[in-house]
């Protein structure tokens, strides 16, 4: 290390000192401002400066908005901003997010027109997160959730996406156009990859609507045969036109599961409740390629869960998971969802 970077280590130390994050990891907070002083270093163009200064403040905003609810479970809603309230799908999303509010759900959409409106409408404002884009055609949010401290409006498409994904535990994706597609196919991809956490994923048409049937025969037609996915794949979503069934697939995959989280190279799933020594190798046996090594096995938190406070609460099981299994791993969750 130069005397410069020596230095720069004190003043980022002071710096932390000064501002008391108490609260966040020390490690992490220091690293944020080392970056973000490496950045000026760097001397980027004006227009890269203004990107990351941007992207920085919308997610500072997103984050402090969404603080109060991080213990609340939240559904998000894709669908199209073009929708009128006459038609069946805006009827189908105001009755859906109603479904899910009832049973204790809070609703996020972009807070745009269109079925962003519905879902809104169906949850109520009490019940509603806003996080809309900002453009040229579409300056605020729609009337349900305009002023309210739970929106928040954002300059970019990737940082809105991050927050509408980030923060729920549960997707909806109505019809829409390349917006809706492109929110759903990340989503899809993400979990798919690993890069996201294991969701229920409902793609719901509105009844005698065939438009997700349509993305589905596609995916199952051509993207599987030509092995450009898993042939397990579509199973990382539901389709259907039913409101209670949406519903249902979204409160039956959290009836036992909780969450994960990795220790290392092993994954950690918790539950409310794990199965029995007997079931545990009926399951291991039925979900052996969940597994790059070992066995599937029920212990007690990892020293790092105990420090962080992690869910202590939960039963835990413990597996040397293969990354590229996402669709069984969501199969094995509906199976332990059974308990």
């Amino acid at each position: 290390m130069t005397g410069g970077d020596e230095r720069l280590e004190g003043l980022v130390a002071e710096l932390l000192d000064e501002i008391g994050p108490v609260d966040v990891d020390r490690r992490v907070a220091h690293t944020l401002v080392v970056e973000s002083l490496g950045l000026l270093a760097d001397e980027p163009a004006s227009l890269d400066l203004k990107i990351a200064t941007a992207a920085l403040a919308e997610m500072r905003d997103a984050f402090a908005m969404f603080q109060p609810y991080r213990n609340k479970r939240k559904v998000t809603i894709f669908g199209s901003a073009r929708a009128t309230a006459d038609e069946p799908v805006y009827r189908q999303t105001v009755a859906m997010a109603s479904a899910v509010a009832r049973r204790g759900w809070m609703v996020v959409t972009g807070a745009g027109p269109g079925l962003m409106q519905a879902g809104m409408e169906g949850a109520g404002r009490s019940m509603s997160i806003g996080v809309s884009i900002r453009l040229p055609f579409e300056t605020s949010a729609n009337p349900i959730i305009d002023g309210d401290p739970k929106y928040v409006s954002m300059k970019y498409f990737f940082t809105r996406k991050l927050m509408l994904i980030k923060e729920s535990a549960a997707f909806i994706c109505l019809p829409g156009g390349f917006g809706t597609l492109d929110e759903t196919f990340e989503l899809l991809t993400l979990t798919q990859t690993g890069k996201g956490q294991p969701v229920p994923i409902v793609l719901l048409d509105p009844p005698g609507d065939s438009y997700w049937e349509a993305v589905d025969r596609f995916i199952r037609g051509h993207l599987v045969p030509r092995s450009l996915i898993g042939p397990d794949d579509p199973d990382l979503y539901l389709v259907t036109d039913s409101c209670e069934r949406a519903a249902d697939e979204v409160e039956r995959f959290y009836a036992n599961f909780d969450s994960l989280r990795f220790v290392g190279d092993r994954l950690v799933i918790r539950l409310r409740r794990a199965p029995d020594a007997d079931v545990l190798r009926a399951l291991h046996e039925e979900f052996s390629d969940l597994t790059v090594s070992g066995r599937i096995e029920r212990r007690g938190p990892f020293d790092v869960e105990e420090r962080d406070d992690d869910h202590l609460d939960l039963d835990r099981l413990v597996l040397h998971y293969d990354p590229r299994r996402a669709a069984l791993l969501r199969r094995f969750i509906n199976k332990l969802n059974e308990y």
